[in-house]
């Protein structure tokens, strides 16, 4: 597919956007999406559609006000970024975590990511997974008064855990 703008280079952008059932697509070639950007984001509306999945009825304790809700390191406030649909830096993360965390459930699905992963810390972040994985598992065991299983799992833990 060829870009829509310069009609030169193939398309790698590809933009949907369906409002009462009429849909606009755009398809854009990486040199004009970059020139677009700010043009495409307004018309898409990407900080609107976040801003506003922030705002839809999240479960984030109301005694912590969005107002006094800043991050320590940029100075961005909670109400900043659900106004420009925005973090500031990483620490944003941390410092919105118990607001953002419901929200990124309602958008990807999960808390956890489970794609790809950098080669260089795949068998790692892997490891790690399992041994989690292992312990929720001995939780359930524990707690379903299967001590079998839970002593297999703890073996298994152990197992992993030795250097």
């Amino acid at each position: 597919m060829v870009c829509n703008i310069c009609a030169k280079n193939q398309a790698t952008v590809h933009l949907t956007e369906i409002i009462d059932d009429q849909i606009t697509e755009l398809h854009l070639c990486e040199e004009c999406a970059q020139k677009k950007g700010a043009q495409m984001e307004s018309h898409f509306g990407l900080s609107d559609l976040l801003a506003g999945l922030a705002d839809l009825g999240t479960q984030f304790n109301k005694t912590k006000t969005d107002a006094k809700l800043k991050c320590p390191k940029c100075g961005l406030t909670y109400e900043d970024f659900k106004k420009v649909g925005r973090l500031g830096c990483g620490e944003c993360y941390t410092a919105f975590k118990e607001a953002l965390v419901p929200l990124l459930k309602r958008i990807h699905g999960s808390t956890q990511h489970y794609g790809k992963s950098p080669k260089k810390i795949a068998k790692a972040v892997k490891a790690k997974n399992e041994l989690q994985d292992l312990k929720e598992k001995l939780q359930e065991a524990i707690q379903k008064e299967d001590f079998e299983e839970a002593a297999k799992l703890r073996d298994k833990i152990r197992e992993k855990e030795r250097p």
